[in-house]
């Protein structure tokens, strides 16, 4: 991922429980409320430096994890075939309207959508 403010909160909702209770704190005050390390490390009672090495480490298990697992990969790849497939079914829709007008087919395109608008949220 190019954007790696984006990146570290998409590893932080999949992998964020794993954290020390600490750089669960410091990383939320980081990239969610968008802190300075310096505002970070007034509002702990911390040093600048162990704010920045907290959140480093943190950074660095979030990406362990995802190396290890795959979620987030995993997350992305079923997000886009799940567009695919809703796409593709809106053109299977529009094929049968225009040339078959078959009821079967209006059918089981009704449920396949039902299906993947569950899927998809």
């Amino acid at each position: 991922m190019k954007n790696k403010p984006f990146e570290m909160c998409l590893l932080f909702d999949f992998y964020g429980d794993i954290l020390t209770e600490k750089q669960h704190e410091l990383f939320d005050l980081y990239y969610n409320e968008d802190l300075s390390l310096a505002e970070i490390s007034e509002h702990v009672g911390i040093t600048r430096q162990g704010v920045r090495d907290s959140i480093v480490r943190a950074e660095h298990t979030l990406r362990d994890m995802e190396h290890k697992l795959g979620l987030v990969a995993r997350y992305g790849n079923i997000e886009a075939r799940l567009e695919e497939l809703t796409s593709d079914l809106r053109e299977i829709h529009l094929i049968n309207c225009n040339k078959y007008r078959n009821q079967d087919i209006a059918r089981l395109v009704s449920h396949m959508g039902a299906c993947l608008e569950s899927i998809s949220g």
